[in-house]
């Protein structure tokens, strides 16, 4: 395709995209209709229903990408009808390229358009989740060193500390550590919340809160108490979670968190550096 049919095309696409209040990129069908050279309605829509099988098939919702919005319009004499039409994200608009006539140029162009788009969000939507499994990774690590804190204070030692802490995952996982492990085929030397996932991270993390909180305002002093505190607790998270058919011990491991953690680093290195580039060049 030539640079200049490449250039005409991108610039349409871009010239009839809308933004929403909430800052999100959509297209309506009407005009996508007329970007990719559909002369009838009806020929466009058995696209768009296509799309929208394909939509439902990678486990989306249709209602998420494809709402509905009619318009009023003239027909004549002063006499408006509605005119179905539709607001499509991006991901729609790359289903309906996919799904067109690939013959036509600005189809083939179309996929490529919106295939490109749409990969970027994927890639920063991975990107935020990662970030918040890493800060509530974080967060974890310091409500267990506010909980150490609180506990050492009532004269328990670390080897008490550790088994409050077991007693509370226990409770949460509804089995050992140990065995957690072994079904997850986790080397013992691993700490265990490196792979765990974000809602499990903060799960523990709420727990300690409460813990930490509780043991200081109602003055529990010794380890027995304490573990009771923790236990209860625990399980008190856990049944918020099971109620909502997540089960902790049955959420698969994820990447090492230090792994992540270096990867993002990485790349927010990497932007530093293109920018600073980019300055000096200016």
């Amino acid at each position: 395709m030539e640079k200049e049919i490449v250039t005409k095309l991108h610039k349409s696409f871009e010239d009839y995209m809308h933004t929403d209040e909430n800052g999100v990129e959509f297209w309506y069908a009407r005009e996508l209709q007329e970007l990719l050279e559909y002369a009838k309605w009806d020929t466009f829509k058995n696209v768009i229903e296509r799309a929208k099988d394909a939509c439902k098939n990678s486990g989306q919702q249709i209602v998420d990408h494809f709402p509905d919005v009619g318009k009023m319009v003239q027909i004549g004499s002063g006499t408006e009808r509605e005119q179905k039409d539709y607001k499509l994200t991006r991901y729609a608009c790359y289903l309906i390229a996919q799904n067109g006539d690939p013959r036509k140029q600005v189809i083939a162009f179309a996929q490529t358009y919106f295939a490109v788009q749409t990969r970027k969000q994927e890639i920063i939507e991975q990107r935020l989740l990662e970030a918040e499994r890493v800060q509530a990774r974080h967060k974890l690590s310091e409500s267990d060193k506010q909980l150490s804190r609180v506990i050492f204070e009532k004269g328990i030692d670390s080897k008490g500390f550790a088994k409050i802490k077991s007693r509370g995952d226990c409770a949460l996982f509804g089995k050992t550590t140990k065995s957690l492990k072994k079904d997850f085929n986790i080397p013992d030397s691993k700490p265990l919340a490196d792979v765990l996932p974000t809602i499990t991270l903060k799960a523990k993390d709420f727990a300690n809160e409460i813990t930490a909180f509780n043991t200081t305002h109602n003055n529990l002093n010794s380890e027995d108490k304490i573990t009771k505190e923790h236990v209860k607790n625990n399980q008190d998270v856990r049944k918020v979670l099971t109620d909502r058919n997540i089960y902790p011990e049955k959420l698969p491991p994820e990447e090492d968190i230090k792994k992540v953690e270096r990867r993002l680093n990485k790349e927010a290195k990497q932007l530093t550096t293109s920018k600073t580039k980019k300055i000096t060049k200016k």
